[in-house]
């Protein structure tokens, strides 16, 4: 059975990882006979956000207990993760990963990115295993491959020319679509980065899953 690795940012929207994004590409995964296993770094969240009115509150959270309450506690710790137990890995997204496991809400391309993160992702591309990632975390992909990669954020032309001054290039998409970046096997899908709803969020991790599992080996 095929196996992927679920990197959470938090829980919820606004300051940590897109709850519904999250919870359909764990869906999208059991339906095609594959199984995940959950991780997000042992950090402070960089903030917290009331999500009723959208203001900061007064208080500080962990990204990995924070995730735990989206995986139902079955989570570890990203330093535990091990490339060679795993055939892809999958960021689904919200505001969490370019606030929490990279820095490119507040820096833009000058970002800095978690080093478990980024370590995760470089030994998956070095070792040629499927990363996907929807919503905003392309452009955290972008930020740790670059170098002419192909990824999607959907229509959003303020993230699509960060992506772009990152060193990857930006293709414009709709609901649904994915973009295989094949020398690479990056897949993007834009998902919330567009006006949708949970159907089209649904279509967006689906078509994502889908599409790694035809590439694995």
């Amino acid at each position: 059975m095929k196996k992927f690795a679920i990197i959470l940012a938090g829980n919820g929207v606004y300051d940590g990882a897109e709850i519904q994004e999250v919870v359909l590409t764990m869906l999208a995964i059991k339906q095609q006979s594959c199984d995940y296993q959950c991780f997000a770094p042992d950090i402070p969240q960089h903030h917290v956000i009331n999500h009723l009115n959208g203001e900061e509150m007064n208080e500080t959270r962990n990204v990995l207990i924070e995730s735990a309450r989206i995986a139902r506690g079955d989570i570890k710790n990203l330093s535990e993760f091990n490339v060679y137990d795993f055939d892809a890995l999958i960021f689904p997204g919200g505001f969490g990963v370019a606030k929490n496991l990279c820095s490119i809400a507040f820096d833009g391309a000058k970002a800095s990115v978690n080093e478990e993160v980024s370590k995760a992702v470089i030994k998956m591309h070095k070792n040629k295993k499927p990363i996907g990632a929807l919503c905003i975390a392309p452009a955290l992909i972008a930020k740790i491959i670059g170098n002419g990669l192909n990824v999607t954020v959907g229509q959003d032309e303020a993230t699509a020319n960060t992506i772009e001054q990152m060193g990857a290039i930006h293709i414009e998409t709709d609901h649904g679509d994915v973009v295989l970046d094949e020398e690479n096997l990056i897949f993007t899908s834009p998902c919330y980065m567009l006006d949708a709803n949970i159907s089209q969020i649904y279509d967006g991790a689906y078509n994502t899953v889908e599409a790694m599992i035809k590439m694995m080996d």
